[in-house]
């Protein structure tokens, strides 16, 4: 029961990460109807540049304190997050508004080339390390309840912490601001948010830049674990299944379809992999998406798409 529970454990971990990301696919599609392809992009870019800022940052202010330069780095990071958001509305969504959901998302694809291009432009090519200070030592917990105990990461609980801590801030502030019942407004009818004066411009800067703040946070957390290199993008996309699962649509659906998905695979790879060879875990999560896009498109708690055309 003890192995059991720490592989179940371990998958809420990794769930929680995967929620954090299929959130930036969830926001976007919510606010305007794109499914953002560039959003593991975004994920990569973010953790690039807050490893670099850590680095640069010490080189410019002289003050060599770790503190410091994550802080600095977060900050300058998140700053640059925005100014990519403001960009990608201005120059490429405004010229885009009612066209074809096919054109949306080779746009998405195109920002997300371009993204992988100028991160690598601007930061280098090489696999850099984001520390934070999280620790890495395993700890044990319930050893009175099991013989030897329960075995658990401490990076992991930390990172799903704050993962869970950043998703209930976005609760929060969809269900209690002015601005998160506005963002909530468009969501349902862009046309009627219009008529009642909310500008579809600003409202799309706002969700981008909630996007890049989410998938910095997620970069800083998955470069924290597994180093910042170029097939972080492709990582995060393991989120695209989260979202199938969960509904376009729903917060708590990428929630919930996080977390199945991280013990699922988890679980599986455990104790169906012995008997397969292995490798189960790499392709768990999108066999269980195309159950679901066969049987429930929709996912567990997202609209049918015909009631959104």
């Amino acid at each position: 029961m003890g192995f059991f529970l720490e592989t179940f454990i371990g998958g809420l971990m990794v769930g929680m990460l995967y929620a954090l990301i299929a959130l930036g696919f969830v926001l976007i599609y919510k606010a305007s109807g794109v499914f953002n392809f560039a959003q593991g992009a975004m994920v990569l870019f973010a953790a690039l540049a807050m490893a670099r800022f850590a680095e640069w940052v010490p080189k410019w202010t002289g003050i060599d304190n770790p503190w410091f330069a994550n802080i600095a780095a977060f900050v300058l990071a998140g700053a640059l997050m925005f100014v990519v958001a403001w960009l990608i509305e201005r120059l490429v969504l405004r010229h885009l508004v009612n066209q074809e959901g096919a054109t949306l998302l080779m746009a998405t694809l195109g920002i997300a080339y371009f993204m992988d291009g100028l991160g690598q432009t601007l930061f280098g090519s090489n696999i850099y390390r984001i520390e934070i200070g999280m620790p890495k030592e395993p700890i044990f917990m319930l050893e009175s309840m099991f013989q030897g105990g329960v075995l658990i990461n401490k990076e992991d609980v930390i990172a799903a912490a704050i993962a869970a801590a950043l998703v209930a801030l976005l609760s929060l502030f969809f269900q209690k601001t002015g601005t998160g019942r506005a963002l909530r407004a468009v969501a349902d009818d862009h046309q009627a948010a219009q008529s009642i004066g909310i500008p579809l411009s600003r409202i799309w800067v706002i969700v981008w830049c909630v996007a890049g703040t989410v998938a910095l946070v997620a970069g800083m957390i998955w470069g924290s674990k597994l180093g910042v290199q170029f097939s972080l993008a492709t990582v995060a996309l393991r989120a695209l299944p989260v979202v199938i699962l969960g509904g376009l649509t729903s917060v708590p659906g990428a929630i919930i379809g996080g977390l199945i998905i991280g013990v699922g695979e988890k679980l599986s790879e455990v104790y169906l992999g012995p008997y397969v060879g292995g490798g189960i875990e790499i392709w768990f999560a999108y066999v269980l998406a195309l159950v679901f896009l066969l049987f429930r498109p929709q996912g567990l708690f997202g609209e049918k798409i015909i009631d959104r055309v």
